[in-house]
């Protein structure tokens, strides 16, 4: 626990399930005030408030989508009405469609560009903007992906999109790091999602995932939530512009442990 996060407020792109929950309910735990965004799964993002008032938390599930820029200020304004401010943004929301790139079209690309990159930014700047005119320090969380740095066949565009996460989250860093801002991004392995529930629930397919991560088994939605807590904390002060992988290792080219390779 960070007693330093109680009574702060933070917002959390696509709380309705999953890593958005997770990171959702576990700020709610530190005592923090949480804005739960949803694009459409409003049930999700309910549930998701319902489950840190009864621990004894403050939350407000707000529908936004990111990848609209005055839907995002829309969000803002909303954490602003419900808390009075906000200390802590957490870009989490994002999608992927698999296709052969050559059969990808230019509105898929977009969309997911739209979501992933654009909507990060859009969410980066309106917090900014808020930090600076309130001549206060603040946090950014921008949620990565291993393939930020691991080539994914088939898509493409989400693997530019988490690679332009990667720099964007750096490029913001350097340029507020002298104004108190923190900017950083974590970047998951393969989890225990409900994206992945149909792929793992196959043994053979989770056990060749299993083979490319070096400690053995895929992550809990819970260790992304303990990485965003402690980056929002002021355990990490003195950390910006870095891209925490919480990936068992899996980017670490598992191939060569034994010598292989």
């Amino acid at each position: 626990m960070y007693d330093d996060l109680k009574g702060k407020t933070v917002v959390v792109t696509g709380s309705s399930k999953g890593l958005g929950a997770a990171m959702a309910r576990r700020f709610g735990a530190e005592g923090m005030n949480v804005v739960a965004n949803y694009r459409s799964d409003e049930e999700g993002a309910r549930e998701t408030v319902r489950a840190i008032e009864e621990a004894g938390g403050a939350a407000a599930a707000v529908q936004a989508d990111v990848s609209k820029n005055e839907c995002v200020d829309a969000l803002f304004d909303a954490a602003m009405f419900s808390f009075g401010g906000v200390d802590i943004w957490v870009n989490n929301a994002g999608i992927e469609v698999a296709s052969p790139s050559d059969r990808k079209s230019i509105e898929e690309w977009q969309r997911v560009i739209d979501v992933n990159l654009t909507g990060v930014f859009a969410g980066c700047r309106r917090a900014i903007d808020h930090f600076l005119d309130r001549k206060m320090p603040g946090v950014i969380i921008n949620l990565s992906s291993v393939h930020e740095i691991i080539p994914w066949p088939h898509f493409a565009d989400y693997a530019a999109s988490k690679a332009g996460v990667g720099m964007l989250t750096k490029t913001l860093a350097l340029e507020y790091a002298d104004r108190g801002i923190r900017v950083n991004a974590i970047a998951p392995g393969a989890m225990n999602t409900p994206i992945n529930a149909e792929k793992f629930a196959d043994p053979e397919a989770r056990a060749a995932t299993e083979r490319l991560i070096p400690m053995g088994y895929v992550g809990a939605p819970e260790d992304v939530a303990a990485a965003a807590a402690w980056l929002a904390s002021d355990q990490a002060s003195y950390v910006t512009g870095t891209t925490l992988f919480v990936d068992g290792g899996m980017t670490l080219y598992p191939g060569f442990q034994f010598g292989q390779g």
